[in-house]
């Protein structure tokens, strides 16, 4: 349906953006609603506003060091631990203009909106994110973060970025940013808030790290090296067997990580499961009744339910082949991340799309250790070993059922299977903690809006 504006001439006078994509009814609303109570523009609470570091060598990399987040790694408030890189001391203290420290805040400029506020006691940032140190006589930088998050804070950073095929927000621009500013008080509930879903966001970390040391210590996978020889053979009877010919399916790594799971009690997946297919090519509905899981939904460690998309009653129905059960076991099967594995926790009814793969298990198999297992060295070499094509990876039923995993005792299972749902426990806390502060802080400037 379409929208418009009408803006006075008047109002124009002096304007910095005069696209209409600047003066969308929805931005404008909310920036009136911003304006209804106290508030100022980003700028005036800012003593650091710089954009981070623009190029690093290759040494300057660490494997351990100071932490070095990119736009990848900020978060919806809180900052994300996946495919963190490091810098050297000496690099961090040479580009001492953009280190940050806990209590400041990182803005990503370039490609999307986001700000995550810093917990580490030092880190610095790439050029695709703004390092901010604020006045924190002028406002509380852990609020701060969180109002960037909210449905008005996202609205003004989404406005004024700029570009078609990769947006980005200037400094300028950014400095431009109205941020709506409740009381003292308020601010310091919102930061008690924050720091307690951090570390509930810790203690999920923490969880998940636990388990996947205690499956790497009981398999031994800590302690395996692997060879690395300049060529090798195969046999001709493999090759019937496999009907694969390529010389990547033959590498010795994945016989010699085969060899070591099999000296445990251990199991191909087709003795094992009692479903192995993947779901089916889904009908969405914004507003429909049941979730839809695709692979886009499958994390590092677990599955985001908060984002998952939806489709219709009947459609629904109508594919029961693809619909999911607690404790399925769910594959990333096509593109890039093929082979991420998670485990479906929730009771809700839902159905997976066409490039996940729904696993199955026989009972007295803890489904939450299987997914670690996949997750780990036993599940990623053995998922490159079989994946197939080379424009687009894909991982087939097939090939799964081919997969040798480790069945330790049921004990030791439960035992590992128990941290990684005590990980998404964790995990949902600190989100829903932080989707609360968000909605008080919402409300609050509504209020203002309607008095």
């Amino acid at each position: 349906m379409a929208v418009w504006s009408h803006i006075a001439k008047s109002d124009l006078v002096g304007a910095i953006r005069l696209d209409a994509e600047f003066w969308q009814p929805a931005y404008l609303g909310k920036e009136k609603a911003i304006r209804a109570g106290e508030h100022t523009s980003l700028g005036t609470l800012v003593s650091t506003f710089k954009k981070g570091i623009f190029y690093i060598l290759a040494r300057e990399y660490a494997d351990k060091g100071i932490p070095f987040y990119r736009s990848s790694n900020v978060g919806a408030v809180l900052p994300k631990d996946e495919g963190l890189t490091f810098i050297t001391s000496a690099k961090h203290k040479e580009e001492h203009k953009t280190a940050l420290e806990a209590g400041d805040l990182m803005i990503v400029k370039t490609g999307r909106c986001g700000a995550s506020v810093v917990f580490d006691p030092q880190c610095n940032v790439s050029q695709d994110v703004i390092a901010v140190k604020v006045h924190r006589d002028r406002v509380n930088p852990y609020f701060l973060a969180l109002y960037l998050n909210t449905k008005f804070g996202s609205s003004e950073m989404n406005r004024w970025f700029q570009g078609q095929v990769q947006p980005h927000l200037s400094l300028d621009d950014a400095r431009r940013i109205l941020v709506a500013l409740p009381s003292e008080e308020t601010q310091t509930e919102i930061e008690v808030i924050v720091k307690e879903s951090a570390r509930s966001r810790s203690e999920s970390s923490t969880a998940y790290q636990m388990a996947r040391e205690l499956l790497d210590t009981e398999l031994g996978l800590d302690e395996l090296t692997f060879q690395k020889p300049v060529g090798y053979v195969a046999n001709f009877s493999d090759l019937e067997t496999s009907l694969r010919s390529d010389a990547q399916h033959y590498q010795p790594r994945f016989k010699q990580l085969i060899d070591h799971v099999s000296s445990f009690p251990s199991a191909r997946v087709r003795n094992i499961r009692l479903l192995n297919r993947r779901g089916l090519q889904p009908i969405y509905q914004q507003d429909g009744q049941f979730d839809v899981v695709n692979s886009q939904h499958l994390g590092p460690k677990h599955i985001v339910y908060e984002g998952l998309e939806k489709t219709g009653v009947k459609e629904f129905a109508s594919m029961y082949e693809a619909h999911i059960q607690k404790d399925d076991v769910l594959i990333y099967t096509t593109g890039a991340y093929i082979g991420r594995t998670n485990v479906y926790l929730s009771d809700a009814p839902a159905m997976a799309s066409n490039h996940v793969n729904i696993l199955r298990l026989h009972p007295g198999i803890d489904a939450a250790y299987m997914a670690l297992v996949f997750q780990s060295i036993v599940g990623q070499f053995q998922t490159q070993q079989h994946a197939r094509g080379s424009a687009q990876a894909e991982l087939y039923p097939s090939d799964i059922d081919r997969f040798i995993v480790p069945l330790l005792d049921f004990n030791k299972q439960k035992v590992i299977g128990d941290l990684v749902r005590e990980s998404l426990v964790k995990q949902q806390e600190s989100r829903k903690l932080l989707e609360q502060a968000k909605s008080r802080v919402e409300e609050l400037i509504e209020s203002a809006a309607q008095s």
